[in-house]
């Protein structure tokens, strides 16, 4: 490295591009200032080492702890990756953390696993006071042996307390224990921690070395992380409230000793509105119930009587939403049938207040929430005992909270009552779920911003900032953007004037054979593999069928049933083929097609969500919450435009992955172009994508395609063996 001073000492490279090297700059500003950063770079700008190099640099000035997390698997490979390339320049501890459930070595849930915890512990606590008490008696009995007679009366009080020492560890050695946390408990681990900062050890490094030695991995990481300098892990350990307070602690950091980089952050929307969505199936409601016939409290017939009423509420809901035939159609994933109404509570509701009889719904449910407490301490407490051999939840306590917070909180902005259903595989029944859904995912992450000293949101697919800074509830952020650095002759970027294929047009004929020759061309005059995403699976299976015949490339199908990574790798191992998916499925992003693994990408009409009850509750959200931003439809083009756009952006990233690189990206509907834009106002896409993409936005008529195209792969000298001809 030219230079070895200030935050460079990170970066583990020769030199950093102009663009990082400006990138890190702004951002260490950034922090110097306590901002945010919304950082958005396409591939090739280096947005880690961009993040991640600044931020170890003012941590390790600070006295700060860098945390990187990521809910893509691959990301989370490339991190551990950049991590071991700085620790080869500057020596930092870092960690990687993954939740408990992969990790622990007898497989039993939370629950289980913080009984047999504190069961354990007693256990080496009651040993240790042993241990010293032998040790105690021992002395005494040699020092009376000596002639101290007061050595010896001393020995008796000891002798005695000694007796109930041993009456102790026996009882609990009837108690569930933890062979593995045992072992982590009575041992130095100086030999783990020694191996475990020797480099930068993944999730499955650690579970492999702990087994071998019979100790726990999770427990002995989670004690051991303190004070590090960096932290790799998931998203739900910063945005799930309860888990992060948790996270913050096993670091020994308060929040504002954090900085946190958020990589795919274009995904935080989404998985924030997951962690904070509640719900409560018509299973756990019949538990409940059970549980409540069993217990002879005099709690327990009010609790019943409020819960059974909800649990045949929630069942007359879905089975009045049920026309001819639909039952019958109910499959084994969940689906929504519709309870909302525009001028009063929703159905479900209405139905609760239309079953329930009896002394009232709050006093009831709060007497169902404290005998649900005090069940599930005992609960705790039996398998805690040796009791019972696993640890039961109260299914009491989930149920009465849950329709505590449903009447509680279900008309308030941005919470949405739902009811989904699903058939249950084994017993061939339908049955029911009562959702609680958050529409305003700032709810959840603008604590945590707030709480945090800086956070990096880093993403190719971030723009417009405005907006992701609204929704995720921002405070004056600095905003970077890097468009692609790769040489613009090595790509070409065609929106083509197809029809465009609005839900209504897609069974028209006319429309259909429009696009299929596109598809055909792009295919035929691709010098390689071609990637095709659709709207939905349906789409892209309807033109899977209809050209399968007709195309000499051999041709994928995305379907159910099939491993995504197994067709992915049939797919880069063809020399000409062509996979048809939808832009919804997992292959739209955090998955790299280098080089000769793919050279067309082509997404296939505005490939918007299919627009349900729930879609429907955010815009309203959104136009509630956002509205008078910047004269924009905040509802339609926060909730449904914008992240459509985002998710296509990310789609045609999936191809040029380098400087060598080059291929080609289509688009294929009116509304990607400028005649489109033009004729079509408000349902042209165009401008919502960045300036320097619309820039690059080549216009083409349907047939021209072909042309285009094997102009643009002659030019790159890409054709083996003869091209075809137009």
């Amino acid at each position: 490295m030219a230079e070895t001073n200030g935050y460079t000492r990170f970066f583990p490279y020769e030199e950093p591009y102009d663009n990082q090297r400006e990138a890190m700059d702004r951002i260490y500003n950034a922090f110097s200032r306590g901002q945010d950063v919304l950082f958005e770079g396409a591939c090739g700008t280096g947005k880690t080492l961009s993040s991640l190099v600044p931020a170890l640099e003012y941590a390790r000035e600070e006295d700060k702890t860098v945390v990187i997390t990521t809910n893509v698997h691959q990301q989370m490979r490339q991190f551990v990756a950049e991590a071991r390339e700085i620790t080869k320049e500057e020596s930092i501890r870092a960690v990687v953390f993954r939740g408990k459930g992969s990790m622990c070595h007898i497989d039993v849930g939370f629950e289980e696993c913080q009984v047999l915890r504190d069961n354990t512990y007693e256990v080496v606590d009651a040993e240790r006071d042993l241990r010293e008490l032998e040790a105690r008696q021992q002395e005494l009995l040699e020092a009376g042996q000596d002639g101290d007679e007061r050595a010896m009366e001393a020995r008796s009080a000891v002798m005695d307390e000694l007796e109930q020492v041993e009456e102790t560890v026996a009882s609990l050695g009837e108690q569930n224990t933890c062979e593995y946390y045992y072992n982590n408990l009575v041992g130095d681990n100086e030999e783990f921690y020694s191996w475990l900062y020797d480099d930068v050890r993944t999730p499955d490094d650690i579970y492999e070395f702990a087994d071998e030695q019979t100790l726990c991995g999770y427990e002995l990481l989670k004690d051991g992380i303190e004070g590090v300098d960096l932290v790799v892990c998931n998203y739900h350990h910063l945005l799930d409230p309860m888990i992060r307070e948790q996270f913050f602690r096993w670091l020994g950091r308060d929040p504002e000793d954090v900085i946190a980089i958020f990589d795919e952050a274009h995904n935080i929307e989404g998985t924030a509105r997951e962690h904070a969505s509640r719900t409560l199936t018509e299973n756990t409601l019949d538990s409940a119930l059970d549980e409540l016939q069993e217990s002879d409290d005099a709690r327990a017939e009010p609790a019943y009587n409020v819960l059974s009423a909800f649990r045949r509420a929630l069942e007359e809901t879905y089975e009045d939403s049920f026309g001819f035939g639909d039952r019958e159609s109910v499959g084994d994933n969940w689906e929504d049938v519709p309870i909302s109404n525009d001028d009063r509570r929703d159905d479900l509701t209405l139905e609760f207040l239309q079953q329930y009889t009896g002394k009232g719904i709050d006093t009831e449910l709060e007497l169902a929430v404290h005998l649900g407490r005090e069940l599930d301490e005992e609960y705790e407490e039996a398998y805690k005992d040796g009791e019972a051999t696993t640890r039961q939840e109260c299914q009491t306590l989930q149920a009465a909270n849950f329709v505590r917070d449903f009447m509680a909180e279900g008309t308030e902005l941005g919470q949405y009552p739902v009811v989904s259903v699903r058939r249950d595989e084994a017993t061939d029944e339908v049955y029911g779920r009562a959702e609680l859904y958050t529409c305003i995912p700032r709810e959840v992450t603008a604590d945590l911003f707030g709480e945090v000293y800086a956070t990096v949101l880093m993403s190719a697919t971030l723009r417009p900032f405005d907006v992701i800074g609204d929704v995720l509830g921002l405070e004056d952020p600095v905003s970077i953007a890097y468009g692609l650095q790769f040489p613009e002759e090595n790509r070409r970027t065609f929106a083509v004037e197809t029809p465009a294929l609005f839900s209504s047009e897609r069974n028209d004929p006319d429309t259909q054979a429009s696009v299929a020759g596109v598809l055909r061309d792009a295919v035929e005059f691709t010098a390689g593999n071609t990637l095709l995403f659709f709207p939905s699976y349906a789409e892209a299976e309807r033109y899977h069928d209809r050209l399968n015949r007709d195309l000499d490339s051999t041709v994928y199908m995305d379907e159910p049933g099939i491993s995504v990574e197994e067709l992915r790798q049939r797919f880069v191992a063809s020399d000409d083929a062509a996979l048809f998916t939808s832009l919804w499925g997992t292959l739209a992003e955090g998955v790299s097609f280098d080089g000769d693994d793919a050279r067309t990408v082509v997404v296939v009409g505005v490939p918007y969500p299919h627009l349900s009850d729930r879609m429907e509750a955010v815009q309203e959200a959104y136009d509630r919450t956002f509205a008078d931003r910047s004269g924009r439809d905040s509802g339609w083009e926060y909730a449904v435009e914008i992240p459509t756009i985002r998710k296509t952006r990310q789609a045609l990233g999936r191809v040029i992955r380098s400087p060598e690189d080059f291929g080609v990206r289509v688009l294929v509907d009116k509304r990607y172009t400028q005649a489109g834009r033009r004729e079509m106002g408000k349902y042209s896409v165009r401008e919502t994508f960045p300036a320097e993409e619309r820039g690059e936005m080549i216009d083409i008529a349907p047939e021209k395609l072909k042309f285009a195209m094997l102009n643009f792969f002659t030019d790159n000298d890409a054709w083996e063996g003869g091209h075809p001809t137009p």
